[in-house]
């Protein structure tokens, strides 16, 4: 794993080519830019049928991603603003923005989110909406350690450890209330004509008619 400041981390990223890892709410993130998301699945071993989660610092950042009715939108918005910043994932119907790197077998859906945490929504603010996943080999637990990443996968960038605890303890409380990881992976929930599905269950248990009324 190769350890970097802040502002060389943010560079990497937007140079391209290049995969990180992040702190967030739930668990440590896989990520790349959204158009170098092929490389996630080449490092995780990932089957192209599982789509990644496109991660942004605050929803006026994925929205460009996404499409809907004005009626759909305000639902959407409902429930991010009871919910966001946090532990849900939203799967919408995808704009023609959103690089089919992200979802390569169904390129008409993206899954975003907005971490409750302040280190991750810092970075995201810097480096824009990234592609993000679990950092793990596909069907393994996810890692949750800075030694488990490095063993794993040593090509990946991400913090300093003393730059990460000074950037945390210096950022303000509103950008995100948690200050490390639950260990338990983000609830996913799929937006249909009907309401929500559940597609993966977490910390949050969303109602199929959240945001309608």
């Amino acid at each position: 794993m190769v350890q970097v400041a802040f502002e060389a981390l943010v560079e990497a990223v937007r140079d391209g080519d290049r995969l990180l890892s992040f702190p967030t709410d739930t668990v440590p993130a896989l990520a790349s830019r959204p158009d170098d998301a092929g490389l996630i699945y080449a490092a995780k071993q990932r089957a192209q049928t599982k789509p990644l989660i496109l991660m942004g610092s605050d929803l006026v950042d994925l929205l460009p991603y996404v499409q809907g009715t004005d009626a759909e939108l305000g639902v959407w918005q409902r429930v991010t603003d009871q919910y966001w910043p946090g532990a849900l994932t939203l799967v919408l119907p995808a704009s023609d923005r959103l690089p089919k790197a992200m979802n390569p077998t169904d390129s008409t859906t993206i899954g975003i989110r907005v971490p409750n945490r302040a280190i991750a929504r810092h970075l995201l603010r810097q480096t824009g909406p990234l592609a993000t996943t679990s950092i793990n080999r596909s069907g393994e637990p996810p890692l949750q350690t800075i030694d488990e990443i490095n063993a794993a996968f040593p090509q990946v960038c991400t913090f300093t450890p003393t730059e990460l605890a000074a950037l945390e303890a210096s950022l303000p409380k509103d950008l995100g209330a948690k200050s490390a990881n639950s260990g338990i992976p983000s609830t996913v929930v799929k937006w249909t004509k009907q309401g929500w599905q559940m597609i993966r269950m977490g910390s949050i248990d969303l109602p199929a008619d959240a945001g309608s009324r």
